[in-house]
């Protein structure tokens, strides 16, 4: 899985495995006699061809999809054919990485304007008188 990109995530194709099964997409009476559908299974947590970081980002933003030994599945039954299937399984894969790749960008503190810190405490001045009047009424 290469992309144009220098610098881009490579996985080596030996840490890929697909497999091909019935499917349920189009193709009519076709799809009883052929296996389309693919099923993509990457080992993400034995995986050594990510950076540590990257890894480390990968296995905990796909945390929720991975497999109890750490595999990624991605299945794919678009097309009517193999290969397009493989290929599409594949781009999931890609963007999958690509998205979870991606460094999060680091929060800078701020402060609270004068302005919006005066409006806060004249809406809570406001608020309270609001309640106080809910009291009961007395007469004097």
């Amino acid at each position: 899985m290469a992309s144009a990109r220098p610098g881009s995530i490579w996985i080596a194709p030996s840490e890929i495995e697909c497999t091909y099964v019935r499917s349920s997409g189009p193709g009519g009476q076709n799809v009883n006699k052929v296996s389309s559908k693919c099923q993509l299974r990457w080992n993400a947590l034995a995986s050594v061809s990510l950076p540590p970081a990257v890894h480390q980002r990968v296995l905990t933003k796909l945390a929720n999809r991975l497999t109890t030994d750490g595999s990624l599945i991605i299945t794919s039954d678009r097309y009517r054919d193999q290969r397009r299937n493989r290929d599409d399984c594949l781009d999931k894969l890609h963007s999958l990485i690509a998205e979870a790749a991606l460094k999060p960008k680091a929060r800078k503190a701020t402060r609270p304007t004068r302005a919006s810190q005066r409006k806060r405490e004249t809406t809570k001045k406001e608020h309270g008188k609001k309640k106080g009047l809910r009291g009961r009424v007395r007469d004097y």
